[in-house]
């Protein structure tokens, strides 16, 4: 059974599930999309992987990868495995040094894990046969400027005791408070808001 590698091009709203997210995977080398309906919970799991943010707590996909390297156990690769009446099956592949073995999960939590371990995520052609999505040149433009959204929670607004209170955005505010404020999200696990405020103190840097 041929492998074919994918990437994830980005995170967006999903347009048919309210609450939920469309997590996006590409062929490598290729031209066809993997559109994937996930959980708020796991696009929030995978947005700051993404964006390399550490939680104050651990997650559970990182309570999983610390379990993991106790037992001395290593995931090696994830796979979309199958598409059975529109819901996508995948596998964790791991190994302890002596023998594979290989866990079913759900895809988001495989690839969230995935990215963690810092993994190839890989697909079957049937699959991409039957679920993939071949965009056209105006497609992709679209998709580049769709798909770079971060799940958004409700503790994102900023309370009147933040330092952001009374401003329309993060650019208005000073570095000092810009810190203040990514501690403040980091307390709060609002993992979302935080990116934010780190990418724009990145681009003052």
């Amino acid at each position: 059974m041929k492998k074919i590698e994918l990437e994830i091009l980005g995170l967006s709203s999903s347009q048919s599930q309210s609450g939920s997210f469309a997590l996006v995977l590409g062929e490598k080398d290729g031209t066809r999309r993997l559109p994937i309906i996930i959980g708020m919970f796991e696009a929030q799991s995978i947005a700051i992987q993404i964006e390399k943010i550490n939680p104050t707590r651990p997650l559970t996909h990182d309570l999983f990868k610390s379990f993991a390297q106790q037992m001395d156990v290593s995931v090696q690769e994830i796979m979309i495995s199958d598409l059975k009446e529109g819901v996508f099956f995948s596998k964790i592949v791991c190994t302890d040094g002596e023998k594979e073995f290989e866990l079913d999960a759900r895809p988001s939590d495989a690839i969230a894990i995935g990215l963690r371990f810092g993994v190839p995520i890989y697909t079957v052609e049937s699959v991409l046969s039957e679920a993939g999505i071949i965009l056209s040149d105006m497609d992709e433009e679209e998709e580049e400027e769709e798909t770079d959204e971060i799940p958004t929670s409700s503790t994102s607004t900023p309370s009147a005791s933040t330092p952001s209170a009374g401003k329309s955005n993060i650019t208005e505010v000073s570095v000092e408070e810009l810190n203040k404020m990514l501690n403040e999200a980091l307390e709060k696990e609002d993992y979302e808001r935080a990116a934010k405020i780190r990418d724009e103190l990145n681009k003052r840097n």
